[in-house]
């Protein structure tokens, strides 16, 4: 196929990509909220490595959280601004959420699944859904 006219799945993939960013970016959002809200709700062993407040946990996720959906409806317009930080963004959520295990150990991880399938399909695929 030529780069004139990418395939349905390519498309699709994109468009995955996009969706998935919006979705893990209220997922992030929401695991910040309610950190916020209720900060004895997580706990934590003493051991722990990266020691941080809950509170500021919060609003690190709430802030990666907003940005990450940004970037997600970037994506679905075609912009390449929007692929561009997806993608630095997926990486920054990825990471946070691996520094959140110990707190909430399922919630990341299906977080960080979404956001390494996120960063492949922006990488292969990215701009693919500016040909719809």
């Amino acid at each position: 196929m030529s780069e004139e006219n990418p395939s349905g799945w390519a498309i699709g993939w994109a468009a995955f990509a996009a969706f998935m960013l919006m979705l893990a970016g209220a997922m992030q959002f929401l695991a910040g909220l309610s950190a916020l809200l209720n900060d004895e709700y997580f706990v934590v062993g003493d051991d722990y490595a990266f020691k941080l407040d809950v509170t500021g946990w919060g609003w690190i996720h709430v802030v990666i959280g907003i940005v990450v959906f940004c970037c997600g409806m970037g994506v679905l317009k075609g912009h390449v601004l929007g692929r561009t930080v997806g993608v630095l963004a997926a990486s920054v959520s990825l990471l946070a959420n691996f520094l959140w295990l110990p707190y909430q150990p399922v919630w990341s991880t299906v977080l960080i699944a979404v956001c390494v399938a996120v960063i492949w399909a922006l990488t292969a695929h990215g701009r693919d859904i500016t040909a719809v």
